[in-house]
């Protein structure tokens, strides 16, 4: 593979790809050699970041449910072994375990590997890399990619991978998971501290079943008319994605025909979940941030939650009004929201909880992973702590104004330079909002405005994609109507822009 099809493969913070043929006009493009380059390519980045040798390396390696897993993370594995690095297979996996090898006193991985594609349809594949500092950033999966190019595939698909350890990982990870359920309960296992609860658990037949099979069952909840939890990767029942409607959908339906205290479900690889409480609303979205921050908000007083730039209003004034504590509208990305997470806290300002909307968050007291079993775990204690007490989640964020009217509308750019001229977009934008009187707040990515007059009521906010050419528009009424009076507003302030394609908005 040329260099320039290995960079291609870049996402962000991460490495996607198609891996496997099956649907139109989407061609493989991470394939075993790609993955054996990549894996001695991060070798000898690791080796260089750690100042080891690369023989005195020790690099996990794991996947989740995916068709295409099994043979990718052999090639990264023989990528790896090329160079000189103990390589431990963990086999079936998640992101957060995967990081968790790294502190973990039974393995102290150097680093780590995760094959995945978190959400995406069965035909994609990806990866993500670890090191002590978290997951690795924007310009080190860069510098992987480059360094893959002068990596010999040939060469390495000779390695030899029964050379390689084996470790169930999953089974430390549970039982870690077990302990901070016990000790938030102030109990043991041996108590069945979760006795009387009913959870099911929806893991879209991703990596997610052993948190009802190994986490919940053994302390004593009743998992039945949970779903999926087999791993296959050719997710036949639902994608495994917490936003997806029809995955979210069928939460809700197992949790109230199985009369349970808490539905859960998880994306693929278990760094996102979102919840259904015993009624059958969701808790998502802002719902989400809203409910973990009450969580946590009595061992952080006055602290700040940070968010991505698509939360409500309604989610500022629950956290600021409700809660007393500050909310940071930062931007899109999880490792965005993470690094801000991250910088605030060393600086000296508390921010226990860094969430996007999608269902990722990451706390301050766990090493700002973002680990949707870990964010399960809590929720799994607070109802414990509430039921046992006569209360109930729902009571926790029942101050958290109701959604009345929303939409997100994506505009296509046909600008060959489509990040000029989305830019340009923005400014303008802008620039026709203040000559028209509109609230323009301060903010860290695109164009926000505020309407809190008689006439209308919400807000607008159009930005950039984090990595395509589009402009997605989010719109929140906060009255019945407003939602057409803000799409209305939104198209008379995007009117004349020959190469953006608006034609959603009528």
């Amino acid at each position: 593979m040329e260099k320039s099809d290995l960079l291609k493969l870049q996402n962000g913070s991460d490495i996607r790809g198609i891996a496997l043929e099956g649907i139109a006009d989407e061609h493989v493009n991470i394939t075993e050699e790609a993955c054996r380059k990549i894996g001695g390519a991060f070798a000898l980045w690791l080796a260089k970041k750690t100042k080891k040798n690369v023989s005195e390396l020790k690099v996990g390696v794991g996947r989740d449910s995916r068709i295409s897993g099994p043979s990718l993370e052999a090639a990264i594995a023989q990528g790896l072994l090329c160079q000189g690095v103990k390589v431990v297979r963990c086999s079936m996996a998640t992101t957060p375990a995967m990081f968790m090898s790294i502190v973990f006193d039974q393995t102290k991985f150097d680093g780590s590997v995760m094959i995945t594609a978190s959400h995406l349809p069965f035909n994609r594949n990806g990866v993500k890399f670890f090191d002590a500092d978290g997951g690795l950033e924007h310009e080190d999966i860069t510098a992987i990619l480059e360094a893959a190019a002068g990596i010999d595939a040939e060469k390495a698909s000779g390695a030899d991978l029964s050379k390689c350890e084996s470790f169930d990982l999953i089974e430390v990870y549970a039982a870690h998971l077990r302990n901070a359920i016990c000790k938030g309960l102030s109990s043991s296992e041996q108590e069945k501290p979760l006795s009387g609860l009913k959870i099911v658990v929806d893991a879209g037949n991703g990596a997610g079943g052993f948190f009802a099979e190994k986490i919940l069952a053994p302390l004593g909840c009743c998992i039945d008319g949970s779903q999926f939890l087999e791993p296959d990767g050719s997710f036949p029942n639902h994608i495994p994605n917490p936003e997806n409607k029809a995955a979210m959908e069928s939460i809700q339906k197992a949790t109230v025909d199985s009369k349970a205290d808490l539905g859960l479900i998880f994306d693929t690889d278990v760094d996102r979940m979102s919840a259904v409480l015993s009624d059958g609303s969701e808790v998502n979205r802002d719902a989400i941030i809203a409910l973990v921050a009450a969580i946590l908000a009595p061992d952080y007083p006055d602290s700040t939650i940070i968010t991505d730039s698509v939360t409500s209003d309604r989610l500022t004034y629950f956290l600021e009004e409700v809660l007393h504590l500050h909310h940071l509208c930062y931007m899109r990305g999880y490792k965005n929201v993470i690094n801000k997470q991250k910088e605030l806290n060393a600086a000296g300002k508390v921010c226990p909880l860094a969430m996007e909307t999608s269902g990722h968050g990451a706390l301050l007291e766990n090493y700002f992973l973002d680990d949707g079993a870990y964010l399960a775990v809590k929720m799994v204690v607070a109802l414990a702590k509430a039921k046992k007490n006569g209360g109930s989640l729902k009571s926790l964020i029942e101050k958290l104004p109701p959604l009345v009217e929303e939409g997100e509308y994506r505009f296509k750019i046909k600008a060959e330079d489509f990040k000029s001229y989305g830019k340009s977009v923005l400014s303008e934008f802008k620039k026709r909002a203040e000559e028209k009187g509109y609230v323009v707040p301060e903010n860290f990515e695109g164009v926000r405005l505020l309407f809190k007059g008689e006439d209308v009521k919400g807000w607008i906010l159009l930005r950039m994609s984090l990595h395509d050419p589009v402009m997605p528009l989010n719109i929140e009424g906060s009255r019945k109507g407003d939602l057409a009076k803000l799409v209305k507003i939104a198209g008379e302030l995007l009117e004349g822009f020959t190469e953006l394609d608006v034609s959603v908005l009528k």
